[in-house]
């Protein structure tokens, strides 16, 4: 027997609780043409063996990356960490180019879905808004000039990472990668938060 190597290959699917199963799968179905490809529903959670009736979905978000979510009708109802700004916690697909980005914008803003950006991230460009259940979704799409800002950032990160756990204040190695955000004027609204 060969000593099998520890090593990560992928996610092999991220989940969420959400407030409504069908809700959830018609609105990213809908919105970001994601296909609902499982449903497991038990009365009995497998792992712990507790009574506790539920719905879990899967839905693809491409090559092989999978979003799941719970719905847990016997459970309080859904909450957030308070300490915790709304912008933190996310999950962030890829899009192929800025035309597909902004069309993705377009489409949600025709649905009712309140959009912020495009940001310019500089190596990314990005959309924010938030799901029917409250999480913060992310659509971003590389840059043009991607690889060569990534060797920039991979020269400092230990770097960075060292004066920021001294210091716990934003290192300037890498204060390029905002500037024409920072140059630009933004409403506060509820998706800020």
């Amino acid at each position: 027997m060969t000593t099998p190597t520890l090593k990560i290959e992928q996610i092999h699917h991220v989940a969420y609780r959400c407030k409504d199963a069908k809700e959830t799968v018609d609105w990213y179905v809908k919105n970001l043409n994601m296909d609902f490809i499982l449903a497991i529903a038990e009365d009995e959670v497998p792992s712990t063996h507790e009574p506790d009736p539920y719905m879990h979905l899967f839905l693809d978000a491409g090559n092989g990356n999978v979003l799941a979510f719970f719905e847990l009708p016997t459970k309080p109802e859904m909450g957030r960490d308070p300490n915790t700004p709304k912008w933190v916690q996310h999950i962030a697909f890829k899009v192929a180019d800025r035309d597909t980005l902004v069309a993705f914008k377009e489409r949600l803003e025709d649905n009712g879905v309140e959009v912020l950006g495009v940001t310019d991230h500089a190596i990314f460009h990005s959309i924010y808004f938030f799901d029917p259940n409250g999480h913060r979704i992310e659509l971003a799409c590389p840059d043009p000039e991607e690889e060569a800002m990534l060797a920039r950032l991979d020269a400092v990160k230990w770097e960075m990472l060292e004066e920021w756990s001294r210091t716990k204040r934003a290192p300037r190695h890498a204060d390029w990668l905002h500037a024409k955000e920072r140059g630009k004027d933004v409403k506060p609204t509820g998706i800020h938060a």
